[in-house]
């Protein structure tokens, strides 16, 4: 069978996705697969790399080189297509795409298209999760609990920037934190003290995005639970992101790896119980299929908010995902053949869904 793995990205978290398809590409079992590289360049454009049969010795292996232009002459190790070549009987997609143009619900939805299998959460479950203002009302709907928020969209900013203001002091108290309401990885995000360093940090948000999210800063410890299945969903113990600093930038997360983890996380028998349900119902509320990582706040009295669930968690070999699965005693090959075997089940329970339209009709 063929993985087609697309990596790269438009978005902010492009070196972040190259990371994480080299290790996924180090835990294929590949006398089951072979793997063909779709890499998006930033500029948007899709280049169709080998197709590779066993592990690749480096990460070399993912940064193709092409003409532009599209011809293939020697030298060359890609060729631009269109993304539609990708079709292919007998192959499923892995996306190993994070953040805007990838794990939004625009690449799934061309994928539905295409009526192609994929690994990974639907359009909807997509969407939603990686919107954190949506995320936020559908998981207030839930009676999941999380950190009190206040919405606040570009035009508003620019027309009354002191109503803004008058708004998050008057609900939220500092610090706060500043998130673009679509972007991962903590790219765009900034810790504000004051109504100078709010101001600075909307207008970096809106760098990213047209609509951010101020969240009430609160002194907890940063714990995660690891999400699998379709129906049948099932959760990992907590893992908890070590931190002797407030706030851990993009850089700090994946160029310098400044991150540690406890795996498993150090907390009562009831926390851990509580993460997990609520990781589930956040999951299951958000549709969600394949995989998430559900990210939770914990304060000293114990009390549990969730921050975000991602829908394609980071898969690099720093990232908590996998490694919460390792602790569950399962590795990261099986993993990701788990994973496969989600995708196609989706592909197939979608497929028969059509069939009956059609035969009702």
């Amino acid at each position: 069978m063929k993985i087609t793995l697309l990596y790269g990205g438009r978005s902010a978290e492009h070196e972040v996705s190259i990371l994480s398809a080299f290790s996924v590409l180090n835990a294929i079992y590949y006398n089951y697969y072979q793997v063909q590289l779709v890499f998006i360049t930033k500029e948007g454009q899709w280049v169709k790399g080998p197709l590779l049969t066993e592990k690749p010795a480096s990460k070399d292996v993912l940064h193709l080189s092409w003409d532009p232009s599209g011809q293939t002459e020697e030298g060359f190790t890609g060729k631009v297509i269109n993304p539609g070549e990708i079709k292919e009987e007998g192959a499923i997609v892995f996306p190993v795409l994070h953040g805007p143009n990838g794990e939004d619900g625009t690449i799934q939805g061309f994928l539905e298209t295409l009526n192609m299998p994929y690994v990974g959460a639907g359009v909807l479950t997509s969407a939603c999760a990686m919107d954190k203002i949506m995320t936020k009302y559908i998981l207030q709907a839930a009676g999941v609990p999380q950190v009190p928020y206040v919405p606040v969209l570009k035009n508003q900013w620019k027309e009354n920037p002191k109503k803004v203001f008058d708004q998050c002091e008057g609900s939220l108290l500092y610090p706060m934190f500043v998130k673009p309401a679509n972007m991962g990885s903590s790219v765009g995000i900034t810790k504000a003290e004051n109504r100078e360093e709010l101001q600075n940090a909307l207008a970096t948000a809106y760098q990213y995005d047209s609509r951010a999210i101020v969240e009430q800063g609160i002194e907890a410890r940063e714990i995660e639970v690891a999400v699998l299945g379709n129906e049948d969903v099932r959760t990992t113990l907590p893992g908890e992101v070590v931190k002797d600093v407030a706030f851990y930038d993009y850089e700090a997360k994946y160029i310098n790896n400044k991150i540690e983890m406890q795996i498993p996380a150090e907390v009562p028998e009831e926390v851990y119980q509580k993460a997990q349900e609520y990781a589930k119902l956040a999951y299951t509320m958000l549709g969600g299929s394949g995989l998430s990582r559900c990210d939770f706040f914990l304060t000293n009295k114990n009390e549990l908010f969730l921050n975000e669930l991602n829908s394609m968690p980071g898969f690099t070999e720093f990232s908590m995902y996998p490694l919460l699965w390792e602790n569950m005693g399962l590795k990261y090959g099986d993993l990701i053949e788990e994973l496969i075997q989600l995708g196609m089940n989706r592909y197939r329970q979608r497929q028969s869904f059509f069939e009956k339209m059609n035969k009702e009709k």
